[in-house]
């Protein structure tokens, strides 16, 4: 059973910087394709950010415009999402997903397993 725990989240200030991370465990020594969703109070859960299983190309929702980055460390078997010039709109719960298959589509329901929830909130 694959469980995806997420940490990193908290509360910065306009213009900061913070960083999730997301372990899959246990590691299998597969890849998944894995992305980065988030929900904001009162809205629908939207797509962050993504990379495929194989390859390294990486997607990112329109109003990321740069300021976020998505990474991988197979051998931690661990997902990261850096996030710079933080503004208050972001301020949202953020979920990692992941999926044994190869996704270059990625939406919600092509994820088959899900982390937690980490807070970010980010003050004006």
């Amino acid at each position: 059973q694959v469980q995806l725990v997420q940490s990193g989240g908290g509360l910065v200030q306009a213009g900061g910087s913070l960083r999730l991370s997301c372990v899959n465990s246990p590691r299998t020594g597969s890849t998944y394709s894995m992305a980065w969703f988030r929900q904001a109070p009162g809205k629908e859960r939207e797509f962050v950010s993504a990379i495929p299983r194989i390859g390294l190309s990486t997607q990112y929702g329109d109003f990321v415009k740069g300021r976020f980055t998505i990474s991988r460390d197979i051998t931690k078997a661990t997902l990261y999402l850096q996030m710079d010039s933080l503004k208050p709109e972001d301020t949202a719960v953020y979920y990692c997903a992941a999926d044994p298959q190869q996704i270059l589509f990625p939406k919600i329901s092509t994820y088959a397993y899900w982390g937690q929830g980490t807070q970010v909130t980010v003050s004006s």
